[in-house]
């Protein structure tokens, strides 16, 4: 019989990221880890573990190439290769563009963007080996539409989408599936944290319904690709 699939999900340990490496754990995943903070990661593999979950972690900025190497190749050699990565690690500075600065500027383009050249990097070339695999890439509504204060934010998550896109037009007759996700605004303390947005919490996502779409839209026949999936709420 052969193995479970591996995951890696970056930025697990909290919102969606961490919805999503439950939900891909209760499906069959073995699940790999990563976020900046140690004590998180820990905390997650215990809560994992808990349920039964076989999982593996490592603290990382998936900004940096060196975290990037470290955590991969300490999440593969625990798991093995990886069969499915979650590009989720993100941030949202949401300022008026004059209050922007170029520290704000570069952490979001690190954190949204280069994170996932360098994360699918590390991955790629094993599932082009095995001539099979899923790149699932967390994005935003907001990389479709604009609003007031978005201005770095709106951008990286546009570039997202391009990424995704123009990836999957490479690697998809190797029989390597690339996902993009763009959920509406999701009840995260990202989201708590803003002053510029002013959601109604009562009707938002929540990060187990992004969870759940990732989890359906890899249990499609492997076939079968949904490249790019928009979540909104029913009723907002």
């Amino acid at each position: 019989m052969s193995a479970p699939p591996v995951a890696l999900v970056t930025g697990a340990t909290e919102g969606i990221g961490r919805a999503i490496a439950f939900a891909l754990g209760r499906a069959g995943y073995r699940v790999g880890a990563c976020a900046r903070t140690p004590s998180r990661v820990r905390s997650l593999l215990e809560d994992l573990a808990g349920e039964g979950i076989a999982a593996a972690g490592h603290p990382a900025d998936v900004g940096q190439p060196g975290d990037v190497e470290a955590m991969v190749g300490e999440i593969t050699g625990r798991l093995g290769p990886v069969d499915v990565l979650v590009n989720n690690a993100g941030v949202a500075i949401l300022k008026p563009f004059d209050q922007l600065t170029l520290a704000d500027w570069d952490t979001t383009m690190a954190t949204n963007l280069r994170s996932l050249f360098l994360v699918t990097r590390a991955v790629l070339p094993g599932m082009r080996e095995r001539k099979r695999g899923a790149i699932v890439n967390i994005a935003s509504l907001a990389g479709r539409n604009g609003f007031a204060g978005g201005t770095a934010y709106t951008a990286s998550k546009h570039a997202v989408l391009g990424f995704g896109r123009s990836l999957m037009m490479e690697v998809r007759k190797e029989n390597i599936r690339v996902i993009t996700i763009c959920p509406g605004s999701v009840d995260t303390a990202l989201l708590h944290d803003q002053g510029m947005l002013t959601p109604n919490f009562a009707s938002v996502l929540t990060p187990e319904d992004v969870a759940t779409t990732v989890v359906s839209a890899l249990a499609l026949p492997e076939r079968a690709l949904v490249s790019e999936l928009d979540i909104r709420p029913t009723n907002p």
